[in-house]
Parts: structure tokens; sequence; C-alpha cells
């Protein structure tokens, strides 16, 4: 959904002192320098993702209430170091890493602010093999339930069950794959053959 995001610093060579060992810990780094105004960060050159910058009015940079970035960790270890860099680095606590149940039952994130103020967070949402969050039963149904009412709203015929049953359903909503339409099929490449 995001492009990218930006926080205002006071000063881009302070800022990037904290950014540069805090967001290495987490396997970024530096993908743009337009020193003295800004330095882009991300996982590949010339597509940064997170910014620090001067503001464009020229005024003094500010955080924003309830304003906090969170990036991607892809290990609890990430996460740790990302919390140890940046105290290092002269950030401060604004949360130890740790599960954070409140916000899902595989989230484990870690919450600091950095030396502007800005609040930022490592997080890691575990992952099953072969993809997707941990769900639970529930959750499950719920999400078939949503995605039924969308096929229904988008006026698409409702989609039954995996296994036998389902593909059965699906050869009969999709026109010539009944037996009917097979034979007539066949017949007409045997008459086109024989003429």
């Amino acid at each position: 959904m995001l492009h990218h995001v930006s926080v205002g610093v006071r000063d881009v060579a302070r800022a990037a002192t904290f950014y540069d060992p805090v967001l290495a810990a987490l396997g970024y780094k530096r993908v743009a320098d337009y020193s003295p105004g800004a330095i882009g960060y991300g996982e590949r050159e010339g597509q940064p993702q997170f910014w620090i910058g001067l503001p464009h009015d020229k005024s003094p940079a500010s955080v924003g209430n309830g304003t906090h970035v969170g990036f991607i960790a892809r290990s609890k270890e990430a996460v740790n170091k990302f919390h140890e860099a940046a105290l290092k680095a002269g950030g401060s606590n604004n949360g130890e890493p740790g599960p954070r149940p409140d916000y899902g039952p595989a989230y484990y994130g870690a919450f600091i602010y950095d030396l502007d103020g800005n609040k930022v967070e490592a997080t890691l949402t575990e992952r099953v093999p072969g993809g997707g969050a941990k769900r639970t039963p529930e959750e499950k149904a719920a999400r078939k339930a949503v995605r039924q009412a969308q096929r229904t709203a988008a006026g698409l015929p409702a989609r039954e069950g995996k296994g036998k049953a389902g593909k059965r359903a699906k050869k009969k909503e999709k026109p010539g794959r009944n037996k009917k339409a097979k034979r007539a099929k066949r017949a007409k490449k045997k008459k086109a053959k024989a003429g």
C-alpha cells in the first residue's frame, strides 16, 4: 500500500548516525543520499522506503503525536538487536523487546524514540511454513465468510468447498464442462475429420 514514509529530523547527519546502525540490525541500508537535506533507507539501491529529512517548509522538525513507524524484522533476534542498537546510538526506550498479545498472538516487537523524538518500532509477526500468519480456526472462518460476501457483492457465484465436491461444483458452473457438451464437441471434431 505505501510507497515510502518520511520523518522530520533537525539534523540529517546526526540522525543518520542513529539510523545507520539501527536499521542495519534489521537488514536495511542507506539506498539514497541527498545530504544535507535527506537520506533514504531500504533493501535495494534506488528504492528508498523510509526517509529522514529536513522539513520542506524550513520550520524545525516536530514529532507527530500518535504517529509511529514500524519496521519489519525477520526474527526475534533482529528485534532485540534493533532495540539494543537504538539505545546504544542514543535513542530512548519506549517498550522492551517482547511479545505483544494485544496486537496479535504471534506479534513480537520493540519500541524506541529516535534522537528527535520520533517513535519507531521493529516488529515480527511469525509466519507458518508456506506463508501467512498463524490463524485460529475462528479467524479462518471469518476470512472465508468475508471472501464469500465479496464474491456475492461482485455478482460472482459462491465458491464451493475444497475437495471432490468443490471440483464437481466448479465443473458444473463452467460451460462446456458437462458430458453433453463434451460429446457434442467430439462429434463435431469427428465430423470435421470425415468431411
